[in-house]
């Protein structure tokens, strides 16, 4: 996730209400620790300095507002001054989905789901435990146990979030993606997991368009060696017909027809048990496994929801997400906090551009959590809920995946709700959680995120590793954190992990974001500091559009960019092509289709132009960043390091680049 940029202004767009200060989690977080600790905390830039200078206290803290049901030892945090290599709450024993299922009124409503206009259903809690517990002695019958993994292609349905939860009652570890994606990127993530069972969608709707996935289903599951038992989940009505064409695979409704309801049973573990695997964008290769651990998901995503959104018991919140993105897992946690999950599938524009605040109308979202290319394409479609719908029942919208412009922070309380909490937040997969959000006892500021993470020690750093008050640097984490991946999945040494965080500044977690304190005590975050891609808050890996790309006979090899285009920015495909081909209309169809198939929709390049040369190191590795440079008009740095600098002419002052 990258958020913010722009300029900021000293007048804030919103200020909390003193009502709505007194009443809020973190006033009365504040009041609890003075009282428990002897502080005189005043304010939140007070509580912030306390959870980071005393870790393991507020981290307790978080277990009680929680009341995480589990053993949390003696020991708060052992080798607290080592990063990596840090252990929060070494003794505890939990379980995640317990914690997810603590008991609650049966009737009570625990998703609401939409399928676009084609599917509407309302989930009791009583309904899900009822399904967990069928899954959960379905998947053990299967042969899932402890460390185990069970791998999902899913929509954003309320079936998917009972696979996670019955796995991870098992101590399995759970890991998904969206069923847009290609053949290759199912395998690519999955394959290096090795998954025992296989659970997947029929097919899923998408603007309106009925989209099948038996023939992808059918080259897949054959090359995913490990999984015992596939099992196929009715969208589209056609379960049954699509398992019948497959090995080893069952309808949902035949892999838990052998069993009835029982009383839920939950595997108790320790607190950094492996219990989701997320992907890294594939930028250079492969994605990365990424394996969070149950108890620093479960504390970081409390603390966000109660203290950071302000939610409480009861209250209804929407995340517009897939299921391979973060925020996926980022939003099945609020059921810890007795929160109604508001599901959505498909495209935010259908069967009309007004269709998801039709939805938190009706449903009466608490919180509507999107990214910054809906609200920027919601102000540009003329939309202005303001006048034609009741959100009287929401109180803060969360942006993340791409920059909010300032215009679209003004266009929220203009034209969406004048008296909301607007948070622009900030972090990624690498955390399953945020660096820096939302303070709902603070002032909004143009172009600003708030703040920084309680108990997250973030800064800015120069290329020298020396703090900046002003400017830009990189955006680092100073501090141990309980959310920080567990390990990476065949990354035995760890090498591979500490290469990812550790290399630049050692001992020091460098997230690989561009940011920038304000003079209120905020962030902006100007983008990415690596070459990753990240058009409409969708994070791709060029490695992935290259595999797809190249495999069009004409092509000989291809370099990718994000070229900042329109409040978002836009991908850039150049294609060097074999002698005597041209690239004409149909070429360009065809790497278009090629992409779109085999990676998905949100891989397929905006602008594809060709080029005679690509520039690359001496080592041979093509130079992304380098061209995104030239294209921006910027300075390439150190072009010595470059075997052909003169090929970074081919790419600058494109005319098909400025339209």
């Amino acid at each position: 996730m990258t958020t913010t940029t722009g300029t900021t202004t000293g007048t804030p767009l919103w200020t909390p209400s003193p009502e709505r200060v007194a009443q809020s989690g973190i006033t009365a977080l504040i009041a609890r620790v003075n009282a428990a600790h002897g502080t005189a905390l005043s304010d939140y830039r007070d509580l912030h300095a306390w959870s980071v200078a005393e870790p393991g206290t507020f981290w307790q803290e978080i277990w009680r507002l929680g009341a995480v049901i589990g053993e949390q030892g003696n020991v708060l945090l052992a080798d607290g001054e080592r990063m990596p290599g840090a252990r929060f709450f070494p003794q505890a024993r939990l379980n995640y989905a317990e914690n997810l299922l603590r008991p609650r009124d049966p009737a009570s409503l625990a998703f609401v789901f939409r399928g676009e206009d084609k599917v509407e259903r309302h989930i009791a809690f009583g309904e899900l435990t009822a399904l967990v517990s069928r899954l959960q002695q379905a998947l053990k019958a299967a042969g899932v146990g402890v460390g185990d993994r069970v791998a999902a292609t899913m929509p954003n349905l309320p079936e998917t979030i009972a696979v996670m939860l019955a796995a991870s009652s098992l101590g399995a570890v759970f890991s998904s993606c969206s069923p847009d994606f290609g053949e290759r990127g199912i395998l690519d993530r999955f394959g290096q997991i090795e998954p025992t069972v296989y659970v997947a969608c029929d097919g899923y709707w998408y603007n309106g368009k009925r989209v099948s996935i038996a023939d992808k289903l059918a080259a897949v599951v054959p090359q995913l060696a490990s999984v015992a038992k596939t099992v196929i989940v009715s969208y589209l009505g056609e379960a049954e017909q699509v398992a019948a064409q497959l090995p080893d695979a069952v309808s949902l409704d035949g892999f838990i027809a052998p069993f009835a309801p029982a009383p839920l049973a939950f595997e108790p573990l320790p607190f950094d048990h492996p219990l989701f695997i997320l992907f890294s964008s594939g930028t250079t290769g492969v994605p990365k496994c990424i394996v969070h651990g149950a108890g620093g998901t479960l504390l970081q995503h409390i603390k966000e929801h109660r203290l950071h959104c302000d939610l409480v018991p009861g209250e209804r919140l929407f995340y517009f997400t897939t299921c391979g993105w973060m925020m996926w897992n980022w939003l099945v946690t609020g059921l810890a906090s007795g929160l109604t999950l508001c599901l959505f599938d498909g495209s935010p524009f259908a069967p009309s551009p007004s269709v998801l605040f039709d939805y938190a109308q009706t449903e009466r979202f608490a919180l509507f959590g999107t990214s910054a290319k809906y609200i920027d394409s919601v102000h540009k479609e003329g939309l202005r809920p303001i006048e034609t719908h009741d959100l009287s029942a929401l109180k803060a919208i969360t942006s993340t995946g791409s920059p909010l412009a300032p215009e679209s922070f003004s266009f929220v309380y203009e034209g969406i709700k004048a008296d909301v909490h607007l948070a622009s937040i900030s972090g990624g997969t690498d955390i399953v959680s945020c660096f820096v959000l939302g303070d709902p006892t603070a002032p909004v500021y143009k172009g600003e995120i708030q703040c920084a993470g309680l108990g997250m020690a973030v800064d800015v750093w120069s290329d020298d590793g020396v703090p900046l008050a002003e400017g830009r640097g990189e955006l680092v984490c100073t501090r141990p954190f309980p959310c920080m991946p567990v390990m990476f999945w065949n990354d035995p040494d760890g090498a591979r992990y500490r290469a990812a965080y550790f290399d630049r500044f050692p001992g020091i977690w460098c997230h690989g974001d561009f940011a920038e304190w304000t003079c209120h005590g905020g962030l902006i975050i100007h983008g990415r500091s690596d070459a990753t891609l990240n058009p409409q808050g969708v994070r791709i890996g060029t490695a992935e559009i290259y595999a797809q790309a190249e495999q069009v006979p004409e092509i000989v090899e291809a370099l990718a960019i994000d070229q900042d285009w329109d409040n978002d920015v836009r991908v850039v495909l150049f294609v060097r092509l074999r002698e005597g081909v041209a690239l004409d209309d149909a070429l360009e169809k065809r790497i278009r289709t090629q992409i779109r198939t085999g990676a998905s929709p949100r891989h397929v390049p905006a602008k594809i132009l060709a080029v005679n040369d690509i520039p690359r190191t001496r080592s041979g590795k093509i130079t992304e960043l380098a061209v995104r440079d030239v294209v921006h008009g910027r300075p390439v740095k150190n072009t010595e390091a470059l075997a052909n600098p003169e090929s970074l002419e081919l790419f600058r002052n494109r005319p098909e680049l400025a339209n």
